[in-house]
């Protein structure tokens, strides 16, 4: 029936295609992107999740940033001194100019991380620092309230854009509407649904993008992205489906790129919802789970078993935590011992994704082998992320991606008590030890203690399973030959400033 579905799409787009004059790259001026989700703001002290960074990150610049090896380098502070373990003082560049026409000031970068600390989304983040002063025009000081340990690595992330004070104030609660950033590319609009578009700032401090206008289009289904990118509708696809992989490595005017991510894909479980606050449930539905059925059927052998919430590319991570490895029997036994000798019924909520789906459709078979008679429901993106951080779900599948490349941002928003909810803790899990670890952790300078803790945390909550990490996942891109200087970077979170068009030779 998919073949079918798919042939059927592929044949009615290549007839409206006929006729198109092929591809003029020298007159070219528009990069049309298709991604799985729309974003959900372009507000990004409002929204951290995949679709809406890939998006914003055009708009915005940062104090620091991560290169593709992981290593923090200048963004919008052109240095920056650590004065003693709670100050850092960063020196900004000068004349660099917003989209509004603003020039970038100290008093932007204050008014920023101050707003931040009022955003339950990225507040996780800068949590740790207590005041930041204003020293003269390109000067700014950071004091922490103690040590902080990963403080350059958190304002990497995305979500530490440094924003316009004057347009935030300006447009109020309509600002995720009409950013202004200082990035390559400012706003033009926003068709909900359906496309966001972007067009080079002609006074952006690197120089003006080679490209002029990019569209980002939402395209949920796989198949169809994959399609619209062999006909030449689009001319990138993020998250080409595992189904669809050989197709576009088969096409010779296009290219494929994939490598490791640095994302794992999970079932997060209520733990305050019984049966599942009951830690023996919890460990029989790891033990329940085959995850090669999962690397095999949903990711065509394009992911690995996972043991931990982080991988092996972040400083901390702890081979030795422990691995479930599938085993019916003891599931069973431990449902039994939990006072469910005939299972129970629930539910797994997944959003529009076909891997997910995938994922809930083999874990729903396997469930039901120990007794337990788990529903799929699809939810929207918006709503998928708003009700789970509300805490109206028994399970559901999502996705981690550690985007600092420090344990911190791996661990902390998934299990600590004050990260409950939109932050990412979507278990809602407790326990003061691991509590206590991560505080530790964030506070040391010192990067073997900061690791040791990291590794302790690995191991309880392995143990005590509120979320199950069953695979790390890779990241992937399709396009066309003629782009050129496109680059995947570790995070999943794609620099679009450096693509040009190229004629294929």
């Amino acid at each position: 029936m998919k073949k079918i579905k798919y042939l059927f799409l592929l044949i009615l787009i290549l007839l409206t295609a006929c006729g198109k004059d092929k591809i003029n790259v020298k007159t070219k001026d528009t990069l049309i992107v298709a991604q799985g989700a729309d974003a959900r703001t372009l507000d990004s002290q409002k929204a951290i999740d995949t679709p809406s960074v890939r998006v914003y990150q055009q708009l915005y610049n940062l104090l620091v940033k991560k290169d593709e090896n992981m290593e923090i380098v200048p963004d919008l502070a052109e240095s920056w001194e650590i004065v003693d373990l709670k100050t850092t003082i960063f020196h900004l560049r000068k004349g660099v100019k917003f989209h509004n026409g603003e020039i970038l000031t100290a008093e932007d970068v204050k008014f920023t991380l101050d707003r931040m600390q009022e955003q339950p989304t990225v507040s996780f983040l800068i949590g740790e620092i207590e005041k930041v002063e204003v020293i003269d025009e390109n000067t700014v000081k950071v004091i922490t309230k103690r040590g902080f340990g990963p403080l350059l690595k958190h304002l990497s992330h995305p979500g530490a854009a440094i924003l316009n004070k004057k347009a935030v104030l300006e447009a109020g609660d309509a600002y995720g509407q009409h950013p202004i950033g200082t990035g390559p590319y400012k706003f033009v609009d926003w068709q909900s649904g359906d496309r966001i578009t972007l067009k080079a700032f002609e006074d952006y401090y690197e120089g003006k993008a080679k490209i002029e206008n990019i569209v980002i289009r939402s395209i949920p289904e796989g198949t169809n992205r994959t399609i619209a990118l062999e006909t030449g509708e689009v001319d990138i696809v993020y998250d080409v489906e595992p189904v669809d992989i050989d197709k576009i490595k088969e096409n010779k005017k296009l290219n494929f790129l994939m490598e490791a991510s640095l994302g794992n894909s999970y079932l997060g479980i209520n733990t305050t919802k019984a049966p599942f606050n009951d830690v023996r449930v919890r460990q029989a539905m790891a033990y329940a789970i085959n995850v090669k059925d999962i690397i095999e059927v949903a990711y065509k052998n394009t992911a690995v078993p996972a043991n931990s919430p982080i991988g092996p590319k972040i400083p901390g991570y702890n081979k030795d935590a422990k691995m479930y490895e599938f085993n019916r029997e003891k599931a069973k036994n431990l449902l039994a011992e939990a006072g469910y000798p005939n299972g129970f019924k629930t539910s797994i909520w997944v959003n529009d994704n076909i891997i997910r789906k995938d994922i809930a459709t083999i874990l729903q078979d396997q469930f039901k082998a120990i007794g337990i008679e788990a529903s799929i429901e699809t939810l929207e993106w918006g709503a998928y992320i708003d009700r789970t951080a509300r805490g109206e779900h028994d399970m559901f599948i999502l996705g981690w991606v550690t985007v600092t490349g420090d344990g911190d941002y791996g661990l902390y928003p998934l299990f600590h008590t004050s990260a409950h909810g939109r932050p990412g803790n979507r278990a809602f899990y407790s326990n003061p030890k691991v509590d206590e670890l991560l505080d530790i952790a964030r506070t040391s300078i010192d990067q073997n203690e900061r690791e040791e803790a990291y590794k302790e945390v690995q191991k309880i909550v392995q143990e005590e399973v509120p979320v199950i990490t069953m695979v790390y996942t890779n990241q992937n891109v399709g396009m066309q030959k003629y782009v050129t200087n496109f680059k995947l970077h570790p995070t999943g979170f794609f620099d679009l400033y450096n693509i040009e068009f190229a004629e294929i030779k």
